[in-house]
């Protein structure tokens, strides 16, 4: 489920959705904020094209609404139900965890959006792999 060729690999790793073999993003790193969005213009491996359009990754806000909601609901759960603090405490845990985890919700978002268009192509890993 979580190995090279499925899509929740591509997803939670932010490898190129075709091939799996390189990172879509300049920096590995999320947290190094200059960064955090800047991607390769295609794959090095592949040549898979990663922007298909113009403002492509202008859909992947829609996502991201949803998956900082998940970590909202998460943090609320943990700090309300879990730990038995209050809700203005909760609160408090609630926007701290999204401020923390902004940039890997937009990575992650982006991630997401571009593996609903793209799916993992193993004869094309097969024929990089017989090239010498």
């Amino acid at each position: 489920m979580f190995t090279k060729g499925s899509k929740l690999y591509s997803m939670l790793t932010g490898v190129c959705p075709k091939c799996h073999q390189e990172s879509m993003y300049v920096t590995k790193n999320p947290y190094i904020l200059s960064d955090t969005l800047k991607m390769h213009e295609h794959c090095s491996h592949c040549h898979t094209k990663y922007k298909i359009e113009p403002s492509f990754f202008y859909g992947a806000m829609y996502v991201s609404y949803a998956v900082g909601i998940a970590f909202a609901v998460a943090a609320f759960v943990i700090s309300y139900l879990f730990i038995g603090t209050g809700l203005v405490t909760s609160f408090i845990a609630i926007v701290c965890t999204l401020i923390v985890f902004t940039p890997v919700i937009m990575r992650l978002s982006r991630n997401i959006w571009i593996n609903m268009f793209m799916s993992y192509d193993k004869n094309l890993v097969k024929k990089q792999e017989s090239k010498p």
